[in-house]
């Protein structure tokens, strides 16, 4: 979920503001790399997260008695984590696996990708989004009799506050969850980028963390603390879900902002690694 340590890579020669680009490389060429394994990401965040969330909690029958396997809210976390763990190590050395708009902005925040790098990424995460959506849209298309949920809390795995809540939840409480949760969840990502991290375990850390955010959030908005998730499904799905996704993009991104600011300001690299850091890169 974060850089190419994952490759076992020299942590301290690793420039994460360079991410993907290897000698020679032209910057064009690997925007366009960025950009497509983002893309590939994100798309198989929600086909293996909310496709989980939609197939496989029992809204399709496989017994006899007209009963569908459901892997529970324990089985829909931990699609989504790993998922994350396993992006992670595939697109992890080209992108630095984001796959999520608000970990892009926490990095930049952090001053561990460049801002000017928003638009690519974002992009990309919003496109895959949508196709992922749409192919679980396909695959549920297929069982006989289906149609999409209308109006329901946590229907086609959209999110949602108040009357879309799971649990009821009012925006307040939404709200502050996501910003909360994102926050922390950033704060893990972007932490696995300091060269005092342990390489190659960035993926696994990230990944159990958004396993643990769902297990604490699903009743509460359905989980997103990802804009590109929330969006991609509430377009294909439609309905209220639309009016409600502004919440999971200003919640989230404030969460990114304030993970990004404590990365930096509080809990920032011992002054000592970015020393040899700054020796290894003169030699």
């Amino acid at each position: 979920m974060t850089d190419p340590r994952f490759c076992c890579q020299n942590a301290l020669s690793f420039d994460p503001l360079s991410i993907g680009l290897t000698k020679g490389d032209d910057m064009k060429d690997n925007n366009v790399k960025i950009f497509v394994a983002e893309f590939i990401g994100t798309m198989v965040l929600v086909l293996g997260g909310c496709g989980t969330a939609v197939l496989a909690t029992g809204a399709f029958p496989t017994d006899a008695d007209g009963t569908g396997l459901s892997v529970g809210v324990l089985g829909v976390a931990l699609a989504f984590g790993l998922t994350v763990l396993c992006m992670a190590y595939a697109i992890g050395p080209i992108s630095g696996c984001h796959i999520n708009p608000a970990v892009t902005l926490g990095m930049v925040v952090a001053k561990k990708t460049k801002a000017a790098m928003i638009p690519i990424y974002w992009a990309a995460q919003i496109a895959g989004g949508i196709i992922g959506a749409l192919f679980i849209k396909i695959i549920a298309s297929g069982a006989p009799g289906w149609k999409m949920p209308g109006n329901v809390a946590g229907g086609f795995a959209t999110n949602g506050f108040g009357k879309l809540s799971p649990g009821g939840f009012s925006l307040g409480a939404v709200g502050f969850t996501e910003l909360l949760l994102t926050a922390l969840f950033v704060l893990v990502v972007v932490h696995t980028t300091r060269k005092d991290h342990a390489p190659g375990f960035g993926g696994i850390a990230a990944g159990l963390m958004l396993t643990l955010v769902h297990l604490i959030s699903i009743p509460v908005s359905n989980t997103s603390v990802n804009p590109a998730r929330s969006f991609g499904v509430a377009i294909i799905k439609g309905g209220d879900s639309i009016g409600q996704v502004w919440a999971f993009f200003v919640f989230p991104l404030i969460g990114a902002i304030v993970a990004g600011i404590i990365a930096i300001y509080v809990l920032s690299e011992p002054k000592k690694v970015e020393a040899k850091k700054a020796e290894v890169s003169e030699s």
